[in-house]
């Protein structure tokens, strides 16, 4: 097949390269000598190395045409480069989501030859050690045999629009057999909150001719009665045809629903169906997992393993239950009946926070709360310390048991719907939805291997600290990427290995209908924009301003700012290597250009290593005072320790619009970019990085602009740039902050979110139960693999022990003859 890629390009990138090893022979072969000689001791490279080199091979062989040539069209497309002893590299190009080719080029041999996804894995499973001489003893998993007889999207345009797809395709051939039956009979007996509470009664409608008598009568009898007649005044008349209460309000609202109902039964169309499910009450009751860390609503945020997805569900949690209460009161149930609970980790030593309660009520709710249940170790004992979200999984199976328990006895049954957040919150969901049947949506925020680019390959060192090999699960998010560019966190799970253990030569399907794009945004309560000078909080400035300005290091800050008059640079996230703050306040040290412009402040982790348990924060804080001190910064830059505040935090975002600044997100990867969201919110103009969500979030130097962390330098003069702008025409930082703000009142609310979350839950509870969606032999497969490949895994992590000393003498007093300690 041919795909017409870059700048015209119609030949496969294989082809292009094996066309130039004929033509350009020297130049190739330069090219790809100079990238092995830069693999050497890092044979995993950046894909962008191919391209840097041509460029400098263009400009030292005065040659500025390769720069446009076809060679740099195809390796424009390349997303892995692995260099293999002596000379060989292993190439992997991405035309599209889930369009790739792979190659083999070895400079020996002056070849380059095309090679299969299972060659390709092969090939790099080298990197880790010897390979598995007998073929017969690796496991390689193939999804596709299961996937074929499901509908399977075609159209890039579509992906992340699963639900639409979904109807459209199921709607046609399903309502040309006994689709109306099956909706009848569906309608009959799906239960909408209590037993009692069914939205029609079975023993006067039986069938489909029924249905339409029954639609006609009650049409028939309500056009006598005022739109505005709420259903109690009409109930009587509606209960002899067989209907009950959850068809609307009033009789507008009722007549509706019946209009739809019968155009569904008479001419069945996709898009009225979905109308039409989206208004029934049966989604009451959701259930949220967030296992790690410290879930409060207050004076958690900067503890270990806690930020950003806190304040994503609390949010979250708001905004569905005021849309399903919306649902619910305009269907003519009563509220009371719906319940949100997120269920997540009871910690017994809370470090002054709420996490040791069973039960809190969420602020701006009435019948949302947080559950949280204790992790138990082998002997039932609860687990008094915090566990690392890298840690957790050896207690997530007994914790799964003990929620369902706890989540049954609170809701009095099953809930409707499952959300799973994370890693573990999406494995104890899948744990959850074994056992109850219920329908399950997944968000993965961020899955691992994007963030660690090497965790596949080298997935037996990175086991040692993060056990990534029991991290598979995940939901809708960024899934697929830019066409011609960076793919998504998803299709990273397309083919992957981990040597070893298995090999993937086809795994996730990014055209897959159960993902679908649903976009948070930020609580507009606490972010809005700076304009807002009647809601700003003014009594926060002097705190603010001490934030900013304040003199010299302490426990809470370090730096601090000589020219007070210039923009500040604004950037706040965890401290850890993917969010890469580290990055940016080299970027800025290394810039003088930047420097002389804008002064930095970085919110994120703790500025002393012994004030955390986090690995990887202790390391990038002892990184964080290196750079400070190389560039010397302590005049230009300002360092604080992560701010728990919410409504300080969304000032702080307008006290620096105050000062015509920016807001920088520089993370290696993102897979949506919440403060991205905030910050636009609050009018600031914002640079993000080009790898993950924020790259749809931003329109490219109208809303904001992309950067890309893997080169410092260019991302430093695009800012600059930017400044220098604003410094000539100020009219320039308020387009940008204008065009920002619109880009988010546009697709980026909790409204719009929690709309289409209680929509989508609807349909696909609906599909799931008239249909094959489920597919339980792709599920059954999946559990084989659970049970024989990732749960041994999981049970390997190290156990945390509250006193591991006292546990170790007990255990030796106890047993004489004691067994080998778990590991």
């Amino acid at each position: 097949m041919v795909h017409r890629l870059v700048r015209g390009l119609t030949l496969q990138p294989v082809e292009v390269l094996q066309k130039a090893m004929k033509e350009q022979r020297n130049i190739l072969v330069c090219l790809l000598c100079r990238v092995i000689q830069q693999g050497r001791d890092s044979p995993v490279m950046r894909p962008a190395v191919l391209v840097e080199e041509l460029r400098n091979l263009a400009q030292e062989s005065h040659q500025p045409q390769l720069e446009e040539s076809d060679i740099a069209s195809a390796l424009a497309l390349c997303q892995s480069c692995v260099v293999l002893k002596p000379n060989r590299l292993l190439l992997a190009f991405r035309m599209g989501p889930k369009q790739w080719t792979y190659a083999s080029a070895d400079v020996e041999c002056l070849s380059i030859k095309a090679v299969t996804v299972s060659q390709y894995l092969q090939l790099k499973e080298r990197l880790a050690g010897p390979v598995e001489a007998n073929p017969f003893a690796v496991v390689e998993i193939n999804m596709l045999p299961f996937n074929q007889e499901s509908p399977i999207m075609q159209n890039k345009q579509s992906i992340g629009q699963g639900v639409q797809f979904l109807n459209r395709f199921l709607s046609s051939s399903f309502f040309a057999g006994d689709g109306a039956c099956q909706l009848v009979d569906w309608l009959c007996n799906i239960h909408c909150g209590r037993e009692e509470s069914r939205l029609l009664d079975s023993r006067i409608i039986t069938d489909v001719g029924s249905m339409r008598q029954a639609l006609a009568n009650a049409d028939q009898i309500l056009q006598s009665h005022d739109d505005t007649v709420c259903f109690a005044d009409v109930a009587m008349l509606l209960q002899r045809l067989g209907f009950r209460s959850g068809w609307g309000k009033n009789v507008g609202l009722i007549r509706e629903m019946f209009c739809m109902f019968l155009d569904i039964l008479q001419a069945p169309d996709a898009d009225t169906l979905e109308k039409f499910l989206a208004r029934l009450p049966f989604v009451q009751t959701v259930v949220i997992l967030s296992p790690h860390g410290f879930f409060g609503q207050a004076n958690v945020l900067g503890l270990p393993d806690t930020g950003g997805q806190v304040v994503y569900i609390l949010d979250q949690v708001r905004a569905v239950e005021a849309e399903m209460r919306t649902r619910l009161e305009d269907a003519g149930r009563s509220a009371s009946t719906l319940k949100v609970l997120v269920v997540t980790r009871l910690i017994p030593e809370n470090r002054g926070t709420t996490c040791n309660e069973r039960m809190e009520a969420i602020e701006g709710t009435e019948n949302s709360f947080i559950l949280r249940v204790p992790f138990r170790d082998e002997t039932g004992r609860v687990l008094k310390r915090w566990v690392s979200r890298f840690d957790v999984y050896p207690y997530l199976e007994r914790f799964a048991l003990d929620v369902e328990t706890e989540v049954v006895a609170t809701l009095q049954g099953k809930p409707d719907l499952l959300i799973g957040n994370y890693t573990d919150g999406n494995l104890v969901a899948t744990l959850l939805n074994h056992r109850m049947g219920t329908t399950q949506a997944g968000i993965a925020h961020a899955l691992e291997m994007c963030k660690y680019p090497d965790s596949g390959i080298y997935w037996k060192d990175f086991e040692k600290e993060y056990h990534f090999g029991g991290a598979v699960h995940g939901g809708p998010a960024e899934i697929a990427g830019q066409p011609g560019g960076g793919m998504g966190q998803y299709e990273a799970f397309t083919s992957f290995s981990l040597p070893g253990l298995y090999r993937v030569t086809d795994g996730i399907n990014c055209y897959d209908p159960k993902f679908n794009i649903v976009s948070p945004g930020a609580d507009q309560d606490v972010y809005f924009p700076y304009t807002c000078k009647e809601r700003r909080l003014t009594s926060l400035h002097c705190d603010i301003k001490e934030l900013l300005y304040g003199d010299g290091n302490g426990k809470t800050s370090v730096g601090h700012l000589d020219a007070q008059d210039r923009p500040i640079l604004f950037a706040m996230a965890r401290l850890d290597k993917v969010k890469n703050l580290t990055g940016l306040t080299e970027l800025f040290g290394r810039s003088e250009r930047l420097r002389g412009l804008a002064n930095l402040v970085v919110v994120g982790g703790v500025v002393d290593p012994g004030a955390t348990t986090d690995r990887e924060e202790q390391a990038q804080c002892t990184m964080m005072h290196e750079l400070m001190d190389k560039y010397k910064l302590h005049g230009q830059m300002r360092w604080l320790v992560a701010q728990g505040n919410r409504v300080c935090n969304g000032e702080l975002y307008r006290c620096v619009c105050d000062t015509r600044g920016a807001f920088v997100q520089p993370a290696l990867y993102e897979a949506f970019g919440l403060t991205v969201i905030e910050a636009m919110t609050s009018g600031l103009p914002t640079f993000a990085t080009l790898h993950g969500g924020p790259a749809e979030i931003i329109k490219h130097t109208q809303s904001g602009f992309h950067i890309d962390p893997h080169h410092g330098d260019k991302a430093a003069d695009i800012m600059a740039d930017f400044l220098e702008s604003c410094k000539e025409d100020p009219s320039v930082w308020d387009a940008v902050s204008a065009c920002g703000l619109e880009r988010i009142r546009s697709r980026y609310t909790w409204g719009i979110y929690a709309s289409r979350l209680m929509t989508l839950a609807r349909v696909y509870t609906f599909w799931r139960h008239v249909s094959d969606l489920s597919r339980v032999e792709n599920k059954k497969y999946l559990e084989a693999l659970y049970t024989l490949l990732y749960r041994p895994l999981m049970l390997k992590v190290p156990l945390t022990r509250d006193d591991p000393d006292k546990d170790a003498a007990a255990t030796s007093a106890s047993a004489p003859s004691p067994t080998p300690p778990r590991k």
